[in-house]
């Protein structure tokens, strides 16, 4: 089989206007970068009288450190409802620097289900990643520019500062700095740090927001430290959100691309999962919503991460409805991973380890059955994978008469994952879809905490030092408890152990720590080694990627 970027060149991709026509966009509505992208105004997008369109939220099983194809099987799932006749979109976030050029490579699918142009995608799309990147840290030079004029009796106590700097990139020395020393004109010295820019709390109100005026208002929402009276400090008090709404007056545009089949592609922000809500823009979703049939989005990592996310955070804002039904992709290796193969083994057959590995699986059934939404499991299919062992997964999934349909858009297309359209299609028609939130939003936030633990990761309880649920106590008493919870842990377990496969029970989540994001709408909670600015692989896919000397870029996985 062709490796990906060769599927790609042949695939004889359309100029974007010719995409745009298929949503019934007008040229005038394209903002375009170059020939295959371009951005579209939310404001020159008018839903039809009558026209409402399905949204399918695909989420998986735990991954294996290598990903279970879930932006793959978006892809070829939309795709594929273009074969059967339906007008559909598929509704993506934009890959981040730091995964790219660290553990996971490119993040535009796989084999013949891809969006394109890959590499631009990939690389640096639309410059809105930086966008975000050069807002968040001018609220950090804003913040300091404060401290070294007002000195220690201004608005802000220098030791008690919430917000950090980003980048978009994985660089592990950066996670803990020192900044301002060396004298009195270089600023005040203090601690600090970065995350990646797909942590930032500005990523996260991007997608959050419905449009550039929510967008303003939330970010002079965001809480950025105490006054030496110890009272809370938001950007609205530095006059910052005038600036950084500026310097996203063009990030807050979805970007329009293509499926190598011509199925249009809204691609907008990039929150990570794992630590922040991780899905693509509110935005991208209601104007996908707006000019399609049927729209396919895509949350991060498993249920317990991206989905519950979706649905207690994103939902929440009502901007856009909850899902129609939903995929939960599972892969062989990944059963066989959580049926305790080693990761280098899981492309040998073992029926026997995905037995034992199908109560991952089993425990992200019964999550999205905690939020009463019709779903499909889609086996997304390996070329190693044997017909023994898709038999008997598929097999496992109908005893817990769970829909269950062979996905294999990466060998084939759209073609590959008709059935699984087909499924989707049937699930949307006949199951009840009885929506619900997992919790209320009036109840204290240390229950939320213990909801989310124990229902969706199956915790026996929750622990955290005194001092962590104190700081958790006091963001309550200035107004926030009504916020719904944004749990940053591990993406590899259920639980906040990375080396805790299969379903873990009887254990315990370990809170370290809570900070407060009020500008996007939610209180974060971190749990047992989680890293918000990650680190490289000892063998990145940067040492892979290259550039020929005529400008193609290699080994862009």
């Amino acid at each position: 089989m062709l490796n990906d970027r060769e599927i790609a060149n042949q695939a004889g991709i359309k100029p974007i206007e010719e995409i745009a026509e298929k949503l019934g966009m007008e040229v005038g509505h394209l903002e375009k970068y170059g020939k295959y992208k371009a951005k579209v105004s939310p404001e020159n997008i008018r839903r039809k009288e009558g026209q409402k369109g399905k949204l399918i939220m695909v989420t998986a099983m735990t991954p294996t450190p290598a990903g279970e194809g879930k932006t793959t099987t978006s892809i070829g799932l939309a795709d594929a409802l273009s074969r059967l006749g339906k007008k559909a979109v598929v509704a993506l976030r934009e890959p981040s620097l730091g995964p790219v050029f660290g553990m996971k490579g490119g993040a535009t699918g796989g084999g013949y289900a891809q969006v394109a142009p890959r590499e631009n995608i990939n690389l640096h799309f639309t410059g809105d990643i930086h966008a975000v990147t050069a807002a968040h840290n001018l609220l950090a030079a804003m913040v300091d520019n404060r401290l070294h004029f007002d000195g220690v009796c201004g608005l802000l106590d220098c030791r008690r500062i919430a917000w950090k700097r980003v980048m978009d990139m994985d660089d592990r020395v950066l996670r803990e700095v020192v900044i301002g020393i060396g004298g009195p004109l270089r600023g005040i010295a203090r601690e600090t740090g970065f995350d990646i820019t797909a942590a930032s709390e500005v990523m996260a109100i991007l997608c959050l927001s419905k449009d550039l005026k929510d967008l303003k208002e939330k970010m002079g929402n965001i809480f950025i430290g105490y006054s030496p009276g110890k009272e809370p400090v938001f950007a609205r008090e530095l006059k910052a959100e005038g600036s950084m709404a500026a310097l996203l007056k063009e990030a807050i545009k979805p970007n329009l691309v293509q499926t190598l089949e011509r199925t249009p592609a809204l691609i907008h922000g990039g929150p990570f999962a794992n630590i922040a809500h991780g899905t693509n823009s509110i935005i991208a979703t209601r104007m996908a919503l707006d000019l399609a049939d049927i729209v396919v989005t895509e949350t991060g990592f498993a249920s317990e991460l991206g989905a519950e996310k979706f649905f207690n955070i994103v939902v929440r804002t009502g901007h856009i409805p909850p899902p129609d039904a939903c995929v939960l992709v599972a892969t062989l290796r990944a059963l066989k991973l959580h049926g305790g193969v080693k990761l280098d083994e899981v492309s040998e057959e073992n029926v026997e380890a995905v037995e034992r590995g199908f109560e991952n699986l089993q425990k992200h059934i019964e999550n999205l059955r905690f939020f009463g939404v019709p779903f499909v499991v889609a086996l997304n299919k390996f070329p190693t994978d044997t017909q023994a062992e898709i038999d008997r997964a598929l097999d496992l999934c109908r005893r817990e008469k769970a829909r269950a349909a062979l996905s294999e858009v990466y060998g084939k297309g759209g073609q590959g994952g008709e059935e699984l359209a087909q499924e989707l299609l049937i699930a949307i028609e006949e199951d009840k879809n009885e929506f619900q939130f997992l919790y209320p939003l009036d109840i204290p936030l240390l229950d939320k905490i213990e909801i989310v633990a124990q229902k969706i990761y199956g915790a026996s309880s929750v622990a955290m030092e005194g001092k962590i649920r104190r700081k958790i106590r006091r963001i309550e008493k200035r107004g926030f408890g009504n916020l719904p919870v944004c749990f940053a842990k591990t993406q590899y377990s259920l639980s906040d152990d990375d080396e805790a496969l299969g379903r873990p029970r009887d254990f315990t989540v370990i809170v370290t720590d809570a900070s407060l994001s009020s500008g996007a709408g939610f209180v974060v909670v971190y749990c047992g080694d989680v890293m918000t600015m990650p680190g490289l692989p000892k063998v990145p896919a940067s040492e892979k990627i290259n550039i020929t000397d005529d400008g193609e870029i290699t080994g862009l996985s």
